[in-house]
């Protein structure tokens, strides 16, 4: 995951890092200033230190020796309280020093860790937005949101949360167990028995964990799909009375919830009570061998350097219980991250060739050569498709629902690709196109029409760049939706709500229309634009949809009938084959399928 993400944010990194090394470094500092104190206190130091000319000896020992030669020389001709004040004095210094680097070491990596979950959620959302039709009919939409936020979420609480621990830990216990090997290697010898049953007992606890949290964050998924589900349905959920079903399905799925996140939250809180306990049991050990070696004859270390062992050791026991408690919160992370990578390592099968070329217009006509099509490989849903649209004319087609229609004309923008035969442009298979370009050549106008949360002119001007007040009024007249946006306090600024609830079927329709309009495409698809619609919306609509044709390659899907009459070609679908095709007297002269559709809708 670092791999993945970090390298735009590696200069904060690199900070952190200087940041944690110079805290460490203040901080053995500060504290090696207690042996001095000590000494000073109890009397206790009667050598006569001499100064050792740097380089001509060991660096830590001439260190020590140098720095004692200083303190004494300070301490006879200062007196030994000066002396106590000017030592803390700088201790305080290195302490407040310590602190700043440790404030800053964890400031700086905010800018990482807000930028990472910036990046992760833009790969998510540009990922959506490319994969193909198929993928989302085979996922819920409740699951993929929770993905992009709740996953997205814990990724950022326990990986990214977890960095500066990651980065920290590692440098102050490095830093603090040479410091301890330095004042005795023997002690130090000592204290590391204890380390790998920690470490052993750390595993013991967390090894469930990342499974755990996986079943948890499905279960948040379920959760989310029902609310969607439910702010989605609610209309009918009142109608039928069901809030109490409702009301158990949720309460079911929270409930799971709630006991798979109490496991997962019972096991993390074991990590520092566990670790507090053993890093208590390991200083007592310590103190009690330390102080049996002093108060022996043959110490081979006094009481100040003891104490500013301990000291030190304490300080490593904390960054050991962060490292473990990172330990702990990363493989919940790592969960939600299989999770989110399921969409990112989606395979998407609708995409440009190599050698992929551009289409600037149509000049000849689409066909559809011997094409059949199946969504998962075992139900065919179009067999064996011949069709010619002439560049120009208006292409109906008709038949009962789930015949195939939809998936027919959704295969010309390649929302999904043919398994078998070939639809050609002027003769070029469409798959030798580049998709940005095939598809710019469309507009399509749905039964349900998609706006946004956003004004009325943003909706017009959806897609197209640069467009002009004046282009979007005039694509609003066509459509004849100007009157009506006019009459809006706001006008062509005025928000439609969520997915346009502020606006009527036909409004919302009519600036579906006007946004298609604006696009100016060579080849138009419409999908049952009128289907949905009263009598007097769809005279209207009916009327932009005539203008808007005009002078357009058209496929039409409609299920009445009166709005195709005047198409060039009627082509009728059955159970994903053509059964018949030509106008519309001619097809009722021959008395079958759409006859008989056309005498249902008579009567």
């Amino acid at each position: 995951m670092l791999r993945r993400y970090v390298s735009p944010y590696s200069k904060y990194l690199g900070g952190s890092v200087l940041m944690n090394v110079l805290s460490a470094v203040f901080n053995i500092f500060s504290f090696a200033l207690i042996i001095p104190v000590l000494r000073i206190i109890f009397q206790m130091d009667d050598t006569v230190y001499e100064f050792i000319p740097w380089g001509t000896g060991d660096l830590m020992k001439t260190l020590a020796n140098n720095f004692n030669w200083f303190v004494s020389q300070y301490n006879v001709e200062h007196g030994p309280i000066i002396t106590l004040i000017s030592l803390s004095a700088v201790m305080i210094l290195m302490t407040a020093l310590k602190t700043a680097c440790y404030f800053g070491s964890t400031a700086v990596m905010v800018p990482l860790r807000t930028g990472i979950v910036k990046d992760m959620r833009m790969e998510i959302y540009n990922k959506i937005l490319s994969l193909p039709l198929g993928f989302f009919s085979q996922e819920r939409k409740g699951d993929i949101i929770a993905r992009m936020s709740g996953d997205v979420q814990e990724v950022e609480n326990s990986i990214t949360g977890s960095l500066d621990m990651i980065i920290k830990n590692p440098i102050l216990i490095i830093i603090y167990l040479g410091t301890l090997i330095a004042i005795s290697w023997k002690l130090t010898l000592f204290v590391l028995i204890f380390a790998p049953l920690m470490i052993w007992l750390m595993g013991v606890i967390g090894r469930n964990l990342k499974k755990k949290s996986t079943e948890a964050q499905a279960l948040w998924s379920d959760t989310m799909s029902q609310v969607e589900e439910t702010l989605g349905g609610l209309r009918v959920i009142k109608a039928f009375l069901a809030e109490k079903v409702m009301s158990l399905r949720f309460g079911k799925v929270t409930d799971a919830m709630r006991r798979k996140n109490a496991r997962v939250a019972t096991r993390q809180a074991l990590a520092h009570p566990v670790s507090e306990f053993l890093g208590t049991v390991m200083i007592c050990i310590v103190l009690c061998v330390g102080g049996a070696l002093i108060v022996g004859d043959n110490s081979f270390i006094d009481a100040p350097t003891f104490i500013y062992f301990m000291t030190i050791l304490y300080s490593i026991i904390q960054p050991i219980k962060d490292l473990s408690k990172a330990a702990y919160n990363i493989p919940k992370g790592l969960a939600s991250m299989e999770r989110i990578d399921r969409i990112l390592n989606a395979r998407n099968s609708i995409k440009d060739s190599e050698g992929a070329k551009d289409i600037a217009s149509l000049d000849g006509s689409i066909r559809f050569e011997g094409v059949g099509f199946s969504y998962d490989g075992s139900r065919q849903i179009l067999s064996d498709i011949n069709l010619d649209i002439p560049k120009g004319k208006t292409i109906a087609i008709v038949g009962a629902s789930g015949g195939g229609k939809s998936t027919l004309v959704d295969l010309i923008p390649r929302f999904y690709d043919v398994n078998e035969g070939r639809i050609t442009l002027d003769g070029t298979d469409i798959r030798e196109f580049k998709l940005e370009s095939l598809r710019a050549l469309m507009g399509n106008v749905n039964q349900e029409p998609i706006l946004f949360n956003d004004t009325i002119f943003n909706n017009i001007a959806f897609g197209v760049e640069g467009a002009t007040e004046e282009q979007v009024i005039e694509a609003a007249k066509i459509a004849n939706a100007h009157e009506f946006i006019m009459e809006k306090e706001e006008g062509y600024q005025t928000n439609v709500g969520d997915r346009g609830c502020k606006l009527s079927g036909g409004q919302r329709q009519r600036i579906s229309i006007a946004r298609a309009i604006l696009k100016n495409p060579p080849i138009l698809i419409l999908d049952e634009a009128t289907a949905a619609l009263d009598t007097e919306s769809e005279r209207a609509v009916q009327e932009a949809l005539e203008r808007l044709m005009n002078n357009r390659t058209t496929i039409a899907i409609a299920h009445r009938l009166s709005t195709i009459k005047d198409a060039d070609e009627i082509i009728v679908i059955d159970e994903g084959r053509i059964v018949e095709r030509g106008r519309h007297d001619e097809l009722i002269a021959l008395n079958g399928y759409y006859r008989k559709l056309n005498d249902m809708q008579a009567l």
